[in-house]
């Protein structure tokens, strides 16, 4: 593997994750900036080591790793989901964690454009579809 590519590829996967966890740290969410670049990071690496082994030894999977990252991420995620007073909060920032970590798999095995389109595609989620949420649901009456 080439040493100039891994580090391309954990920098992209860290602004990735940086941009998702921003929106999150200005919104003031328990999963912030730090958060969401670390296990997207993370998820990257373990990517890499996943093919690394593949290409080192036969008979293995190349799956098997990101499929843990998958199931981890998803307790991670577990953790942030406080239901309390009737009221389930957290699920956004469950998710945007777990898909952090779909991203950094993406950067990870080279699927650049996937990764980024998400990104995108996560922000939009995050900030405009929240306004037009809270415009059509709440009657501007709240901000959640």
């Amino acid at each position: 593997m080439d040493e100039k590519a891994i580090i391309g590829q954990l920098l992209l996967s860290a602004f990735l994750g940086g941009a998702i966890g921003f929106v999150r740290e200005k919104d003031k969410k328990a999963a912030g900036l730090r958060t969401h670049m670390l296990v997207c990071v993370g998820s990257t690496l373990f990517m890499l080591i996943s093919i690394f082994l593949s290409t080192s030894f036969t008979n293995t999977d190349v799956s098997r790793i990101a499929s843990q990252v998958i199931t981890a991420t998803g307790f991670i995620g577990a953790g942030a989901i406080i239901h309390a007073e009737g009221a389930i909060k957290g699920l956004t920032t469950a998710t945007s964690v777990w898909i952090c970590a779909a991203i950094g798999l993406a950067v990870g095995c080279g699927f650049y454009l996937g990764a980024a389109v998400v990104t995108l595609i996560t922000l939009i989620v995050i900030e405009v579809v929240r306004k037009l949420e809270i415009a059509v649901f709440y009657d501007n009456k709240t901000e959640n």
